[in-house]
């Protein structure tokens, strides 16, 4: 079986734009690979075209560990999100025509089962006005689907500098849904690298009688010492620091093992080269005891190949789900990704493949709208006022 075709196209939605890649073989079969590339969409589809030919097209798509050697280092230059993410749909695709070939679903191509169930976190369920009242109703839906825990970031468009009221609101925002959703629900809380270390010190403690399952990247993620600095002014909080989504290759996540620290590992598969590499980090994450929570920020079949990750990745404990909050047409381009049930779990992906099946008219009918999302713009987490990008 060889490669004969890569077409990539876009979903478009209110705040995100979703890049599907199409490969093609001479077998008949066709595989699919996603990601969310913030404001890089054209740039992503224009290394898409320039690396097929190089890496993928008369290629055996059943040499993946050739694919990601060879895209990582034949270009000579540092892989970063661009490349990677491009990797990651061509790596993606070929797991999924792999698993279509062997009518068997990716999980079990990759080790098989470790667990039967995986747990849902919510996000993106907190698009609404920034007051107590309106977060503690839209925790409560989110909960009301099925969700046991959820993640939000409290913060508005800070970044480094917090006024006491600003402080205040962030806080009772937290207060408020905490109050809602009871005890028993996990609240993670997303800091979007806004705050110095000083500052995410201070936070965390005040943080801290709201029992958060983690802080995540509470500094930005160039300066692995200044984490660390976070991670040993929290830890005697007992509140687990979380980062990686920004981590894009293997070589980046070295000092942030080396110095542990992290408690858990947010690595994100479209934006890591794929399943293996991101099976790797997982590995040896494991080894210092740092668990793993796959960031997610995609569509049906992003989230598709990020179950089956989960399903068969020893230290994964949570993977996080955006499609319950997001236009209906998203999880329609691509049905089969398993539903969260009452439990705040789905079931194992079934295949072969990924075990969705993409409606390209559907795709079709949903052209980009060249979105600009901006974390530091005033309201940006009600998602769908997300500014026009100038044509």
């Amino acid at each position: 079986m060889k490669v004969t075709r890569v077409t990539p196209c876009v979903l478009g939605t209110a705040w995100r734009e979703l890049v599907f890649v199409r490969v093609e073989t001479d077998a008949g079969l066709v595989g699919w690979g996603e990601v969310r590339a913030v404001n890089k969409v054209q740039a992503v589809i224009g290394y898409v075209q320039e690396a097929a030919p190089r890496y993928l097209i008369g290629r055996d798509p059943f040499d993946t560990e050739r694919l990601v050697q060879e895209l990582m280092t034949a270009d000579f230059g540092r892989p970063g999100e661009v490349a990677m993410s491009t990797l990651a749909l061509f790596e993606v695709a070929c797991w999924d025509l792999k698993g279509k070939a062997l009518n068997e679903p990716v999980y079990r191509l990759l080790g098989g089962a470790v667990r039967d169930r995986i747990r849902l976190y919510a996000n993106g369920w907190y698009r609404t006005e920034r007051t107590p009242a309106a977060f503690a109703a839209a925790a409560q839906a989110a909960v009301a689907k099925g969700y046991r825990a959820l993640k939000f970031d409290p913060f508005g468009a800070s970044h480094f500098e917090f006024s006491y009221a600003e402080k205040r609101l962030s806080l009772a925002l937290v207060a408020a849904v905490r109050e809602a959703v009871g005890p028993d629900i996990d609240l993670f809380i997303e800091m979007h690298g806004r705050f110095t270390p000083a500052g995410a010190i201070e936070m965390a403690r005040e943080l801290a009688p709201f029992r958060p399952g983690w802080i995540e990247e509470p500094v930005p993620p160039e300066n692995v010492r200044a984490l660390k600095k976070v991670m040993d002014g929290v830890a005697p909080l007992g509140i687990p620091v979380a980062t990686g989504e920004r981590i894009h290759t293997p070589g980046d996540a070295q000092e942030l093992l080396a110095l542990h620290a992290c408690d858990i590992l947010q690595t994100d598969l479209t934006h890591f080269g794929g399943l293996a590499n991101t099976k790797k980090i997982a590995a040896q994450a494991d080894a210092s005891y740092i668990r793993l929570a796959p960031h997610n920020v995609g569509g049906p079949v992003s989230t598709a190949a990020a179950l089956h990750l989960n399903a068969c990745t020893t230290n994964a404990m949570i993977q996080e789900n955006f499609n319950d909050f997001d236009d209906a047409h998203v999880m329609a381009a691509a049905p089969g990704v398993p539903a969260i049930e009452a439990d705040g779990c789905v079931g194992l992906p079934s295949g072969p493949g990924l075990g969705v099946a993409v409606d390209e008219a559907l795709l079709a009918a949903h052209p980009p709208r060249r979105v600009f999302f901006n974390l530091y713009s005033d309201d940006w987490h009600q998602r769908n006022r997300s500014r026009a990008a100038t044509p």
